[in-house]
């Protein structure tokens, strides 16, 4: 059962499931987990999932006790949780479950981590499952954007920002129009990537007009504290005052690529690795697509180079029947 209601980020709460809140020191270092400890608001909502639905199996089997749970109960949940999930999500919900234990037995309310010794199911993946497009098939998005209204120079400037800068859809949203600015006779872009770390790149010459374009059409040159990517009136194309959330642009990309008769299921992510994989056909270095791509590890870049594709559809042509 819930026990109450805890604030953990502005305009977002989190239930207290009973197992963890026996006592106020219990329940104070649970919300201090959600609050003080994991600022990552997308991990924070995985994290309070997990826990929330282990303490829910633990109330069905019986479990009542946070003194109770043992290695062996947490190695069953995972077994659970596998008859309905991937591996990745079980992972993700047993990574969260160790790292409340922890927290817990820091704070002195149990003794042992019941989880640390329980091992997740395996899972390597050597490339990544993200949809990406052509080179043809990108371009003919792009070119299908009618540029007549400000809605439409600013899609295919997001669109062009994700695909020429490899950015997560997140660091582009929260863009400021400071943050497309001049350097050395050069347009550069600002972008805002996960942990409050800036990621700065210089713009394809594509880009540099498709954000200068979409500043001016917007207007919203001296407007640079606003938001850069804002919401727009379907009707008019008109810019409003509210930045675009991520369900907007997933809505965007799904309308555009249906104007422009794109049949693969592309989402935000699309245009990251499709920049990738085309960076990388043409010569470019994987470490340096890391380094663009500002990702921590050249392993996680190499699961958007798809170039292998291409050769594994090339060579199921020579099937000839």
């Amino acid at each position: 059962m819930m026990s109450s209601i805890v604030t953990t980020a502005p305009n977002a709460t989190v239930s207290l499931p009973a197992l963890f809140s026996p006592t106020a020191d219990a329940s104070r270092r649970f919300v201090e987990f959600f609050t003080a400890n994991i600022r990552n608001p997308n991990t924070r909502k995985a994290y309070a999932r997990a826990a929330s639905q282990f303490a829910t199996w633990c109330e069905e089997v019986g479990l009542t006790d946070l003194h109770d749970i043992e290695p062996v109960h947490v190695a069953a949940y995972v077994e659970t949780l596998l008859t309905r999930l991937a591996s990745p999500s079980v992972k993700l919900h047993l990574a969260g479950i160790r790292m409340l234990f922890d927290w817990l037995v820091i704070g002195q309310v149990i003794a042992t981590n019941p989880a640390s010794s329980v091992r997740g199911p395996k899972h390597s993946v050597k490339k990544g499952k993200t949809p990406v497009l052509t080179a043809e098939e990108a371009r003919a998005l792009i070119d299908s954007i009618d540029i007549t209204t400000p809605m439409g120079l600013r899609d295919r400037a997001l669109i062009g920002l994700m695909v020429y800068t490899f950015a997560r859809v997140g660091a582009a949203l929260k863009m400021k129009v400071e943050d497309v600015y001049v350097q050395g006779r050069r347009t550069w872009v600002r972008l805002h990537e996960k942990g409050g770390k800036q990621h700065e790149m210089p713009c394809h010459h594509n880009l540099d007009e498709y954000l200068h374009a979409y500043i001016d059409g917007a207007a919203l040159i001296g407007a640079a504290k606003a938001p850069l990517f804002r919401s727009a009136t379907p009707h008019t194309g008109q810019i409003t005052e509210r930045p675009m959330t991520q369900a907007d642009v997933y809505r965007m990309i799904g309308r555009r690529a249906l104007a422009a008769g794109i049949q693969t299921r592309i989402g935000c992510h699309s245009f990251r690795a499709t920049g990738i994989t085309e960076y990388l056909k043409n010569g470019g270095k994987l470490e340096v697509a890391q380094q663009m791509a500002n990702h921590e590890s050249a392993r996680t870049t190499g699961l958007y180079d798809r170039r292998n594709d291409q050769v594994s559809l090339d060579e199921v042509e020579r099937i000839v029947i």
